[in-house]
């Protein structure tokens, strides 16, 4: 192979291969693509490892391009020379480059100016003394630094203020954001405000750094002039001027044509918007101004909330965080070397400028929240959350190392100062931060009668993960709303998972609902109108009062939001949607979500108090999807399949509020043991700690005399309460899997209701040797949910909620405190 090291002049984008004597590595298009990999693998590792510590996701990737740096790895030269040879640095830094203008495009379109404009007085005031306070600071730490650190006494003292200044002032945004909805704070009072403040401080920041960028000129001496400088600003305020007088209503205009009917309209002005993104990036560039600028205020001049915005952050984000973001953190830990601090003085510099950070943004937003009449604890909470940077932070550090005012030392101070501020904020926050919420009393409720707990009126909890999941609830609802039965309450959820994107940023911006990820009004112009638009179409349609929301949460705690709404609205029961749906007789899987909502269904299974019913969709909203003009009404068909256990007399009290229904017909199929077989003789049975591994434990052998009379008398109180009930009895013999499966094929049924667990000692017997692929299904569930066995059927699989010892009765709430505790109606 080729052992001469390329440079910028000889270097080729692509190898001839290794079957010709060429180095790939040689070559800059596949030394990028392992670059990136090697990056990507980085980052994400780091990522896993500090989730348990509940760190941001930028703090992984920061440290991710320090140890590829002269930090870590990089002092190898061997690794160094394969991996980031010097001549592949401009080409790494040119992709990182892309990837940063487009994520700048990308706060710029999150960012509302009209949002700030009405943040209040209080809020300005704390971003007003988070930044003066600790650019104040910046000017001390200037003068010593400048001072102790050789070769930045031949910087200007202007330029190096100002960097040192917003360095020390930063708050990032994003990253807050992130912090605080994982810490459930951001609708609480002090969350509110901290992100109004932040958002204040991101716009003086840009402007800041454009002054910061216009006085740096060139080079460690400045401009030539005073007069470059001057015209620099001019030109540039007179683009932020052109773009708000021209662009803008441009944008508007092109936003209004934007129609979710006309995809191909869409992707034009899509591409339109891009190529603005990177003109105004070269034009801010030719100012003199960075081209992030330009970037930054296209976004702004985009219309927030509606479909054209939506289809943009959807079009990019993931492609742009996931893919090339990561190399601008790689290309910006390539130049931090920590081993340029040495000695006691220079690590002394490090604690000096971190501390000075730290006490500048706590002190100044602590003092003037104080006077706001904010209460202490809170103020010191919402003064280490201003103290939160990121990314912004390490864009105006590059730049400054750019432009020769930051050397390698006070550089790599800065960046170690960006990792201490930001690790210490959740830690900080969760040990001096309780805020004040309303627990409600945890109380099991069941479908089923019970003394204690009024019957007026059944309360249900929907959770849906978009608009698809709309029509077989509706149908579900309608099957369940009947005059002879107590009235119905529906509240609907939507679950959106909390991500580091800005979309998900948007949404919990508008969060309302105290104390939890919620908002209670859905974003103009975006998916949530779909949703908004269909329920508002039932419930008028139905005149049923349906209550909607949004949760937006990580994944690992969605079912702390689910379960404590459920305790809140007094549900007697959630319903969850599977992660599949299928379509038609060819089983055709029309949608399907992240697998990791699975895992959310299995937590809220074995957590909720309440009775829990996970619904397979496979057509049975179609009807309702088609036409609602229809005079025609279709008798729909529900089949109870029961063995018998808590599980299935839920499923059968649940079915007994549709039987009440004219226009539903029922059928219960029993299954029996099949006789002259005993637990004994099923092959098999010694695989019944299988059950147990994945939560389908059947009854225990000692209890069956007693679960025989409560199946008697469930099914006795139904027959005799609806007298048209179809009642077949089966034997449950061998080809018990199979005989379920003809239940759904046989296509008699629009729905199967089935319980998920907890049956009979033989019947788990028989079924112990069958494969679970669905666990949170249960076995019954699971056979009936398999995609190639030309299944039809709906099916609704319920669990009762979590028994405990004591079933506690309602009573009043109570609002609890860190410091006391008050009752309350």
């Amino acid at each position: 192979m080729s052992t001469l090291s390329p440079n910028m002049t000889t270097v080729r984008i692509s190898s001839d291969g290794a079957w010709q004597g060429d180095n790939p590595l040689s070559h800059a298009f596949p030394l990028l693509i392992i670059q990136t990999i090697l990056v990507l693998f980085l980052s994400r590792f780091l990522t896993f490892l500090l989730k348990p510590l509940r760190q941001p996701k930028v703090i992984a990737e920061i440290l991710g391009g320090i140890l590829l740096g002269p930090s870590a790895l990089g002092r190898f030269d061997s690794f160094l020379n394969l991996v980031f040879p010097s001549w592949s640095i401009p080409v790494l830094e040119s992709a990182a480059s892309i990837g940063l203008l487009f994520y700048l495009f990308l706060v710029g379109l999150e960012l509302d100016l009209g949002s700030i404009r009405r943040s209040g007085k209080n809020a300005f005031g704390i971003a007003f003394a988070g930044m003066s306070l600790p650019f104040l600071f910046g000017m001390g730490a200037t003068f010593i630094l400048r001072k102790l650190v050789h070769g930045e006494e031949k910087v200007g003292y202007s330029q190096f203020l100002m960097f040192m200044g917003v360095a020390l002032s930063i708050t990032a945004f994003p990253v807050l954001a992130r912090i605080l909805a994982e810490l459930k704070l951001l609708t609480t009072r002090v969350g509110e405000t901290a992100m109004a403040a932040a958002a204040f401080n991101d716009v003086a920041a840009w402007i800041m750094l454009a002054l910061a960028v216009a006085l740096a000129g060139g080079g460690s001496g400045g401009p030539k002039s005073p007069l470059i400088s001057l015209w620099i600003l001019i030109s540039g305020m007179a683009y932020v001027g052109f773009m708000f007088v021209v662009i803008r209503p441009m944008m508007n205009w092109m936003a209004r044509q934007c129609s979710p009917e006309y995809d191909f309209v869409d992707e034009a002005y899509i591409c339109v918007t891009l190529a603005g993104v990177m003109l105004s990036g070269f034009m801010t560039d030719l100012i003199g101004i960075h081209s992030i600028f330009g970037a930054f205020m296209f976004g702004l001049m985009i219309p927030k909330g509606g479909v054209f915005a939506t289809r943009l952050i959807k079009r990019i984000e993931d492609f742009v965080l996931g893919l090339l973001l990561p190399l601008y953190f790689a290309t910006s830990g390539l130049k931090t070397d920590i081993a340029k601090i040495r000695g006691a003085e220079a690590w002394g510099l490090l604690v000096l400028v971190i501390s000075m950070a730290c006490t500048g943004k706590i002190l100044g937003t602590f003092v003037v929240a104080m006077v706001c009449m904010i209460p202490i604890r809170d103020s010191i909470a919402l003064g280490v959350l201003m103290n939160t940077r990121g990314l912004v932070e390490l864009i105006v550090l590059n730049i400054g190392k750019e432009k020769k005012v930051l050397n390698d030392e006070v550089f790599a101070i800065l960046v170690l100062m960006a990792i201490f501020t930001t690790f210490m904020t959740t830690p900080i926050v969760m040990a001096i931060y309780k805020p004040r919420q309303i627990i409600p009393p945890l109380v099991v409720r069941r479908l089923r009668r019970q003394q204690h707990l009024s019957e007026d009126e059944l309360r249900v909890l929907a959770c849906i993960h978009g608009p698809g999941n709309i029509p077989s609830l509706m149908k579900l609802m309608e099957f369940t709303r009947t005059s002879l039965s107590p009235p119905l309450r529906l509240h609907v959820v939507r679950l959106v998972e909390l991500t580091d994107c800005p979309s998900s940023i948007i949404m919990v911006r508008r969060a309302r609902k105290n104390g939890l990820p919620l908002i209670n009004c859905f974003c103009h112009g975006t998916i949530h109108d779909q949703v908004a638009v269909a329920l508002r179409a039932y419930s008028q349609a139905s005149h049923l009062t349906i209550h909607h929301s949004t949760a937006i949460s990580v994944l690992s705690t969605m079912h702390e939001d689910i379960n404590h709404v459920a305790q809140e609205k007094r549900a007697k029961m959630i319903i969850l949607p599977f992660h599949k749906q299928w379509r038609g007789e060819n089983e055709e899987e029309i949608e399907s979500v992240s697998y990791e909502w699975r895992e959310v269904n299995r937590k809220v299974l074995e957590s909720a108090l309440c009775t829990v019913a996970i619904l397979l969709d496979r057509g049975l909203g179609d009807e309702f999807r088609q036409c609602e003009e229809q005079e025609a009404i279709v008798e729909r068909r529900i089949c109870v399949v029961f063995f018998g256990g808590p599980d299935d007399h839920e499923a059968l009290a649940l079915v007994r509020r549709m039987a009440n229904n004219p226009m539903v017909k029922v059928s219960i199929i029993r299954f029996f043991d099949e006789p002259g077989k005993d637990f004994m003789d099923v092959p098999g049975s010694s695989s019944l700690n299988l059950f147990e591994e994945r939560r389908c434990i059947p009854a225990e052998p000692g209890d069956e005399e007693k679960e025989k009379e409560m199946d008697e008398a469930v099914v006795e109180e139904f027959r005799t309460n609806h007298g048209s009930t179809n009642y077949s009895v089966k034997a449950a013999n061998n080809n018990l899997a199979e005989t379920l499966m003809a239940i759904g094929r046989s296509q008699e049924y629009d729905l199967v209701v089935v319980g998920k667990g907890k049956f009979p000692w033989w019947m788990g017997a028989k079924l112990a040797n069958h494969e679970i692929e669905h666990d949170e299904l249960g076995l019954i569930g699971s056979i009936l949910a398999q995609s190639d066995e030309g299944l039809v059927s709906s099916v609704l699989v319920v669990q009762q909620g979590v028994v405990q010892s004591n079933e506690i009765p309602e009573k009043n709430c109570k609002i609890i405190n860190s410091a006391n505790a008050e009752s309350c109606a």
